[in-house]
């Protein structure tokens, strides 16, 4: 394997005790890069990191928490460097219809995944004008096309996509890049958690051949590292949703037309019921915002 233009530098991932996030950190260690990994769940943290081939930093961090973000960019300073890279993979997800759902769990998705987003370019942009450094930010399918049940998901990944957009332009000058990933289906606690739910299932199960499936874990990260380390400003996995972004306008049409006759039986079932935080990253989260409210 040639030599990675991560190797030798400070990898930031939120999100990192599990799926994605531990696999991203996986990877970049894999690359040479020393990662500092933050989330919830110290216990997976620290065993993430005493199993890398790289020198590692676990930190339990709420990327909601702007100061606590601040201070463990401090401690990734002062014991790693300052990172080169910043990864703001941690995200949350629920479904159920709108009405129905707890008005608490759904403001949670827009807290982490967006907000949280934006305090962790925050917290680290200092250190990234200092590097010269690159932020990618995780976004979805989800930020592409909205779709019925998840309208706290999607409002979230389409804000975070538009904020990276806005940020993008103000730090460019400053050396700093800025990247959206756009992940979709990715077999996850989180994924799999949501096939439980019937109304999830019939969600994925009418969109199109392609859309609806769902990826191994290594490929997506394979690819978003590969993006990382080309400082691109959108990595797609897979490469083909590139192909929506032209015909974005035609998608809430489409999406009404394919759901509206599975959601009015589901309905009609009784089986719409909200699903609250999804996965185990969910209940991590779910518990930790209850001990810190």
């Amino acid at each position: 394997m040639r030599e990675s233009p991560l190797a030798d530098r400070t990898v930031v991932v939120t999100g990192a005790a599990r799926g994605l996030g531990a696999a991203l950190a996986r990877e970049v260690a894999r690359r040479g890069a020393r990662p500092a990994l933050l989330g919830h769940e110290q216990r997976l943290l620290d065993e993430l990191a005493a199993r890398l081939p790289a020198p590692a930093l676990a930190i339990e961090v709420d990327v909601t928490d702007v100061e606590a973000l601040r201070s463990a960019a401090g401690e990734v300073r002062r014991r790693l460097g300052p990172p080169s890279v910043v990864v703001a993979n941690a995200g949350v997800a629920q479904a159920g219809p709108f009405a129905a759902t707890d008005p608490a769990d759904w403001r949670r998705v827009i807290d982490v995944n967006l907000t949280g987003s934006a305090q962790t370019a925050r917290a680290f942009l200092p250190d990234l004008r200092a590097t010269a450094g690159y932020y990618l930010l995780m976004a979805s399918l989800a930020s592409l096309g909205a779709v019925p049940l998840m309208s706290a998901y999607c409002a979230s990944k389409a804000g975070a996509e538009a904020f990276a957009h806005a940020l993008r332009a103000e730090v460019a000058c400053q050396g700093v890049a800025v990247g959206i990933a756009y992940p979709n289906w990715t077999d996850t606690d989180m994924v799999r958690d949501g096939d439980r739910h019937a109304a999830l299932r019939e969600l994925r199960g009418r969109m199109p051949g392609p859309a609806r499936r769902v990826h191994p874990v290594e490929p997506v990260v394979e690819r978003i590292v590969r993006g990382i380390e080309h400082r691109r400003t959108a990595v797609y996995a897979p490469g083909w949703l590139r192909l929506v972004q032209p015909v974005r306008a035609a998608l809430p049409p489409l999406v009404l037309r394919l759901s509206r006759p599975g959601l009015s039986r589901l309905e009609a079932e009784g089986r719409l019921a909200p699903t609250g935080l999804l996965g185990a990253g969910g209940d991590a989260d779910a518990a930790a915002s209850r001990r810190d409210p």
